[in-house]
């Protein structure tokens, strides 16, 4: 992709802070995942007492993540059609409701096995429904520049979070009961719904009408089938996330087995996952300076590896400590370094849908990577599943090095609305189609072998915008005369085209214009199938 390179300085770690809006949501954003995390400890416990098996217990936590998995690109599709200021608040309603509902039959006494199920399924549906549309909003609240120091502190605040919100659940479940505790879940959404509401977000700017939410889903798969960028980052999140599964879901065994300890030393061992993970976005942004997002990859990787072994063979509780501390610096610079990496590569009318497909390549990797490791700990042991796990990590390193993430956060994803729009009849109906649009190119016939490459970047543009089938003729009878032919849906899909294309997009267009060497610009037809 064709990119203006723009040095800007490094943003320090706090930066996004001094912006009123993102600093408010995320205050917000903090205190409502401290209820979310107490919630969890809550629904557990219940369930110890409700139905003390460990598959009851086991399902509490899988009601909580099988709706990301399930839900998340009609999710990233919807937040990408409607308002997401508004639709955010809709989904924390929703969770505010739910939680209170819970905490008041529990609080009654009315809570049973299934109805804690089906509303912490209620819960993680309202999760799925909100995370791509809250990853979306961040590069709307912060200039570019920031944009990596954002998605740290975000990942900051997910780790106080998680350091604050099982502590006090313990707490106050000793004390109160979990009923209370499913009631304070649902006051810390009224944070981030005032949050919301203060915010006066930009309205949409189109004409046209919102897309329809099967074709808006049918265009996300389409963006990410023809979008190198995204589908980069996606392969270095499933080499990663796959093998990086076996630490978190062998650490309860690994305490209890391996280390002969108790849940408090689990607990200790999250708390040292959670600073490492403060510590490691903190130094981001000056790793930042010195390295590519791609060697920060790889090298926290490398250190990911470390911890593993470390983990695997340290024996006693102190070096197991320090191995968790070191898995939570690597775990923040891969997964942040993804995350905006994949922000980047995104513009802002797919953003939340491309950010569905690394929620569920996080969560598919994750869930099933654990049940793989799992698996693999009850025939070999432990200590060489990590070993395992730790080789097969350095080896996805090697096997995914040719998917560059650091190479596009550079470019210019802003539209360029550069493409006059057609003119078209009256009485022509927007969704008539299909609809064929070919542009003819004169060129130096010598010079073939060099604009055949950058019609295949027109390609993939076309692809990735909306277009089900692209070709580049040459006439027989005069070599130097080309005819790019691509076809879309509707006429009103190809007005869309014209919003979607981005400066970018519109420089890879200007070099395949270098190459005309008529006496008119390339000519532009549109063709509209016949009402037979």
């Amino acid at each position: 992709m064709s990119t203006h390179i723009k040095k800007t300085p490094a943003a320090t770690p706090w930066a996004p802070l001094h912006h009123r809006v993102y600093r408010i949501l995320w205050i917000a954003s903090v205190f409502s995942n401290i209820g979310s995390w107490m919630h969890e400890v809550g629904a557990g416990w219940l369930m110890t007492s409700l139905a003390p098996t460990p598959l009851m217990v086991a399902l509490v936590q899988a009601a909580t993540a099988a709706p990301v998995f399930m839900l998340a690109l009609p999710a990233g599709a919807l937040a990408d059609i409607v308002d997401r200021r508004r639709y955010l608040i809709a989904t924390q309603v929703w969770m505010m409701i739910v939680a209170a509902i819970l905490g008041a039959l529990t609080l009654t006494g009315l809570t049973t096995a299934p109805l804690l199920l089906i509303f912490t399924f209620a819960l993680g549906i309202g999760t799925a429904m909100m995370m791509p549309a809250w990853g979306a909003i961040t590069p709307e609240l912060v200039p570019r520049a920031e944009l990596h120091a954002a998605i740290s502190l975000n990942t900051i605040g997910m780790n106080l979070s998680r350091s604050v919100g099982p502590a006090l659940a313990g707490l106050i479940v000793a004390v109160a009961g979990p009923g209370f505790v499913f009631i304070l879940n649902a006051v810390s959404f009224l944070a981030t719904i005032a949050a919301l509401k203060s915010w006066q977000r930009p309205t949409r700017e189109s004409e046209l009408p919102a897309e329809r939410l099967i074709g808006a889903i049918r265009a996300g798969l389409r963006y990410a089938r023809h979008s190198p960028e995204l589908r980069a980052v996606l392969a270095r999140g499933i080499a990663f996330f796959v093998f990086a599964s076996a630490s978190w879901a062998l650490l309860p065994l690994i305490v209890r087995q391996e280390l002969n300890s108790g849940p408090g030393t689990y607990g200790l061992f999250l708390a040292c996952v959670g600073v490492g993970a403060i510590g490691g976005a903190l130094l981001l942004p000056r790793v930042h300076r010195h390295a590519s997002r791609d060697g920060i990859v790889a090298g926290a990787t490398v250190l990911y590896t470390v911890a593993m072994l470390a983990l695997a063979h340290s024996g006693n509780v102190i070096a197991a400590g320090a191995a968790m501390l070191i898995t939570g610096v690597a775990w923040i610079s891969v997964v942040s370094s993804l995350m905006t990496a994949t922000q980047t590569a995104l513009p802002g009318w797919v953003r939340a849908r491309g950010l569905a497909f690394f929620w569920v390549v996080f969560t598919g990797g994750m869930a099933v990577g654990s049940a793989l490791w799992g698996q693999i700990a009850s025939w070999i042991g432990i200590p060489e599943t990590l070993t395992v796990a730790a080789i097969g990590a350095l080896v996805g390193i090697g096997a995914t090095w040719q998917y560059r993430i650091g190479l596009h956060d550079v470019a210019d994803l802003t539209p360029s609305m550069h493409w006059a729009t057609p003119m078209m009849a009256d009485d022509l109906e927007l969704d008539r189609g299909p609809v064929m649009v070919t542009v003819g190119y004169q060129i130096d016939p010598a010079r073939t072998h060099e604009f055949k490459p950058v019609m295949q970047q027109m390609r993939r543009i076309r692809r990735r915008d909306g277009a089900f089938m692209w070709e580049l003729f040459n006439d027989i009878e005069d070599p130097g005369r080309f005819v790019e032919c691509f076809m879309v849906e509707s006429w009103l899909e190809h007005l869309r085209q014209h919003e979607r294309v981005t400066v970018a997009d519109r420089d890879i267009s200007e070099k395949a214009r270098v190459f005309h060497i008529g006496a008119e610009p390339p000519k532009v037809t549109h063709l509209v199938a016949g009402n037979a």
